[in-house]
């Protein structure tokens, strides 16, 4: 029940909440749609705790996983789309479930846009973060085992990322979706696209293993 719950407001709940603001207030009212993708976040990873003691240590290392996806990003700031947040994101969702992986992309693009700007694009930087951390939890075991998987795994989310961040650049236009304008907004980002494809396939490859080996003890030691 907890899984379907997580399932109907990351992939109904959030996308309604995130596109039907960006069709209905544009730019205007941004504040308060990142503002409701954040509590929506969160909340079925709540739903999620299950030893009551265990819940200050998991909120700790996610809060650690998130600042380390924020700081990664900001260090990475001079080189445009080459950033680690998708493979923090999809190692915590690894580690510790698809609602974890969510919460840390959702926030990991609210905090850090603090130094790269707010705007109407942040609810689906969110968006597209969380379902990403969201699908590697569901994919978590065979991620861990495969190293091919998970290259192809960062890949993807790399395209998938910047398909669901073009739907923003063609409704902030003038507020509907056209076919033909989301076509070119694809084959203008696709350099972008690729980049960020590489990096997440780098990151993931570089720290994926030793990040993991960390979380996994820590994990094993407080039986989180």
């Amino acid at each position: 029940m907890k899984k379907w719950l997580s399932c109907g407001i990351f992939f109904v709940v959030i996308p309604a909440v995130v596109i039907g603001g960006a069709v209905l207030f544009q730019e205007k009212q941004y504040a308060w749609i990142t503002l409701w993708v954040t509590v929506l976040s969160c909340v079925p990873f709540f739903f999620r705790f299950e030893k009551k003691e265990n819940n200050a240590k998991r909120l700790i290392l996610i809060a650690a996983m998130t600042a380390l996806s924020v700081v990664g990003r900001i260090l990475f700031m001079p080189l445009p789309g080459f950033k680690p947040v998708t493979a923090m994101v999809v190692i915590t969702a690894m580690y510790f479930g698809g609602e974890a992986g969510f919460m840390t992309g959702a926030l990991s693009a609210v905090i850090s846009n603090f130094s790269f700007g707010q705007g109407p694009w942040t609810p689906f930087q969110m968006l597209s973060w969380g379902l990403i951390g969201f699908a590697a939890g569901l994919l978590a075991e065979p991620l861990k085992k495969n190293r091919v998987l998970l290259a192809v795994f960062g890949a993807l989310s790399g395209a998938v990322y910047s398909f669901l961040m073009d739907i923003w650049t063609v409704l902030w236009a003038d507020g509907t979706f056209n076919g033909a304008r989301y076509a070119a907004a694809l084959v203008s980002a696709a350099q972008f696209t690729l980049i960020y494809a590489v990096s997440n396939v780098i990151f993931l490859l570089l720290l994926a293993k030793p990040i993991g080996s960390i979380l996994e003890r820590i994990r094993t030691k407080y039986a989180l």
